[in-house]
């Protein structure tokens, strides 16, 4: 659950950057580039070393929250509370396995909860289904033996919706219009032919979600 402060993005003036930007395989890395979103996982570093722990995540709740949210502050892993991570857009935030938060991102949470819903045929039942609930599926979808999952794709890659993303080798591309375009920390790069053994990273709940209306936000060098 989201605390009532929100995060910004480490000091400019820090000498290295810290280890808390979250890549579309949900590897946590170290970059000076900054993204569009926060969020946690948890309790997953030291606040005395400010380094990460072994393990990358204390819950099934994988949040994505704002930057900013009524003029709260926080320094970055300076507590014993939840690991602030960084993610480029909303896009890689859910191929990584992430969700809305439902308190600083009320609105898009329950757009993206009725999109859940829909999209995954949990629509017809009277009582909204709970955060809880969809953690325990994304928590499935995400991790195979603690690694990130790949999923074949249900449909040609030409008919992915704008925001699902994408595994290829090493490399993580976000489709948009039906092309795809390649991941970086510093935003997406001109358009790639992928081959027969690319692999879906968005979880297939939230692919779901998006093709039932949810759109999720993308980094503005997606557009080209």
């Amino acid at each position: 659950m989201a605390s009532k402060t929100v995060p910004t993005r480490h000091s400019p003036f820090a000498t290295h950057p810290l280890q808390n930007r979250v890549t579309p395989t949900g590897d946590i890395i170290a970059t000076p580039h900054r993204g569009l979103f926060t969020g946690n996982r948890g309790i997953i570093h030291d606040p005395a070393t400010k380094t990460l722990l072994k393990k990358r995540w204390s819950t099934p709740a994988w949040i994505t929250c704002l930057c900013e949210f009524r003029g709260w502050r926080r320094p970055v892993m300076a507590r014993r509370s939840w690991t602030e991570l960084f993610f480029l857009d909303e896009a890689t935030a859910f191929a990584a396995g992430h969700r809305p938060c439902f308190f600083c991102r009320r609105d898009d949470a329950k757009r993206f909860r009725a999109a859940w819903e829909k999209g995954n045929g949990a629509s017809g039942i009277s009582a909204k289904i709970s955060a809880k609930a969809m953690d325990a599926v994304l928590h499935r979808e995400r991790l195979d033996r603690g690694r990130k999952q790949l999923h074949p794709f249900p449909m040609p890659l030409a008919d992915l919706p704008d925001g699902a993303m994408v595994q290829q080798g090493e490399d993580s591309f976000l489709v948009r219009q039906g092309q795809a375009l390649l991941w970086s920390p510093a935003g997406y790069a001109s358009h790639a032919r992928l081959v027969d053994q690319a692999m879906l990273l968005t979880p297939p709940s939230t692919l779901r979600a998006i093709m039932a209306g949810y759109r999720p936000v993308l980094h503005p060098t997606a557009s080209g």
